[in-house]
Parts: C-alpha cells; structure tokens; sequence
C-alpha cells in the first residue's frame, strides 16, 4: 500500500480539526492539475493552474469535504473539431473515514469508501470524478454546431451554403453515358 506524501499538493492534512465533530477549516489553495484529468476530447491540461476552494469538517465518522474546483478546459470540438477553451467549476462532497479501529465500518464496503491515512486525505481521486463526471459527452464549440461536410470535410459554420451536385445513382450511369454519346440530344433539326 502506497503512503500519501504530506507534501503533494493534492494532499491535505487534517489533524488540525483534532477529530472534535464540529470543528472546521476552510482551505483555498491552487495546485497544478494532474495527469489526465478530463476525457480524450476535453481535459484540464496537465500543470495548469486548478483552483481549489474546501471546507473540512470533522464528523464522528472522520472528515466531510465540501468544495469547488475551478480550471480551464482545453479540448476540440466534437464536431469540426476546432480547438475549445473554456472555464469550469465543479462542486464535490466526499466523506473520508478515520482509518483507526474505533471507527470501522462494513468491511464489505471498504472499496466504496474513502479513508483517511494517518490524518491525511488525497483529493486527486475526488477531483479526477468531479471533473470528469460535469464533462460533458460531445463537447462543441457552439450548441448548434453544424460541424464537417460529410463528403470533403470542409467545415460548414463557415460555409453555410456549401453544397455538392447530386451523386448520379450508379444504376442510372449507363444512361447518362448514352446521353452523352447521342447526337441528337444536343443539337435539335
């Protein structure tokens, strides 16, 4: 089992609440994003600055954590795929549990919940979930994005009245090929 390290930025030391229920700290800081955090097509680079803004508060069960993040995405769209940059703020909730005897739960439940380790919490997996579930599916650069012609892949918000001729149905080629060929169809006597 891995130990947290008190200096990682995504992680919180929470011995000043002293387990007393009702004592609370607030705690505004900005930490660089981790590694992959976000989807393929939309994610908070990694480095850049996330703004992190927390209340903790001890319970009888160990620390409930209230918060929001605040960082900038960076991704393309899922239509035209020009290039995306927007703002996102999240909010999250998590209780992390004392990891002492006294204050064990369910052992079936163990994977489901978060735990304190000596004091200490890691909000990297809380903030990984919390920006990746308020991401959305599809993201666009405009909700009506009409996105890339199907046939050339020019991009149609640029060109609205881009269009193609009508495809000649292969079973009717032959024909147009005989209309073509035919001297009479042009010229008229």
């Amino acid at each position: 089992m891995n130990r947290l390290d008190p200096r990682a930025p995504l992680v919180l030391d929470t011995r000043e609440l002293g387990r007393r229920p009702g004592s609370q700290r607030q705690v505004t800081r900005t930490v660089p994003a981790p590694p992959d955090l976000g989807i393929e097509v939309l994610k908070v680079p990694e480095g850049s600055p996330v703004e992190i803004d927390l209340r903790l508060e001890a319970v009888m069960e160990g620390v409930l954590v209230t918060g929001t993040a605040r960082a900038v995405l960076e991704g393309e769209c899922a239509r035209c795929l020009e290039p995306i940059e927007e703002d996102s703020e999240v909010t999250f909730q998590e209780l992390f549990v004392y990891d002492d005897p006294a204050h064990q739960g369910d052992p079936d439940e163990d994977d489901e919940v978060s735990k304190l380790e000596d004091d200490l919490l890691d909000l990297e997996p809380l903030l990984r979930d919390a920006v990746v579930l308020a991401l959305p599916f599809q993201p666009l650069c405009e909700d009506d994005c009409p996105g890339l012609c199907t046939e050339c892949g020019a991009r149609l918000a640029e060109d609205p009245d881009h269009s193609h001729e009508e495809p000649v149905d292969p079973r009717w080629a032959g024909l147009a090929a005989l209309k073509q060929d035919d001297p009479s169809s042009t010229s008229q006597d």
